[in-house]
């Protein structure tokens, strides 16, 4: 499987977001050696009314229950919007070995966009492959916005 599969995946569950009012972003981890979906995730911080309900850090969860421990040696991340710091820091703190990322994010981007958090002196560097399957992970991003706005002024006229 190459890292477009892996990315269709994500953006899959990143649509499943955007069907129920989340920000479409979703993830998966992939457990290398094997090339098994260990996790998964989408954006549920309206739903769960948590801040810290990002699809990385659900995928990076679910894949620590199914591994059963915290370090996620052999794993992979694919995610359709670049990490924000939170996300990035749960990255390195779980010893996820790669992250691989389609649309950049100017505003919280955490892998190179804003800053890279994986350039500090932490105990651990995670590789980073940006730009897979870009463009629809931005239009993803793009058409969820555009109609969000459109919802808001059609609620005040």
């Amino acid at each position: 499987m190459n890292d477009e599969y892996y990315m269709e995946r994500a953006l899959q569950l990143a649509a499943k977001a955007g069907e129920i009012g989340e920000v479409p972003v979703g993830a998966v981890v992939v457990k290398k050696s094997t090339g098994e979906i260990v996790g998964e995730g989408y954006n549920r911080r309206e739903c769960d009314k948590s801040p810290l309900a990002h699809a990385e850090i659900i995928a990076i969860s679910q894949a620590s229950r199914n591994l059963g421990g915290w370090r996620l040696i052999d794993c992979e991340l694919f995610v359709t919007l670049e990490p924000c710091p939170m996300c990035a820091g749960a990255i390195i703190n779980s010893r996820v070995e790669r992250v691989i990322f389609g649309a950049e994010d100017y505003k919280a981007g955490s892998c190179g966009s804003v800053l890279n958090l994986f350039e500090y002196p932490y105990n651990h560097k995670p590789e980073v492959t940006k730009g897979v399957l870009q463009q629809r992970c931005s239009e993803i991003l793009s058409e969820f916005f555009a109609e969000l706005r459109l919802r808001r002024k059609n609620e005040k006229t």
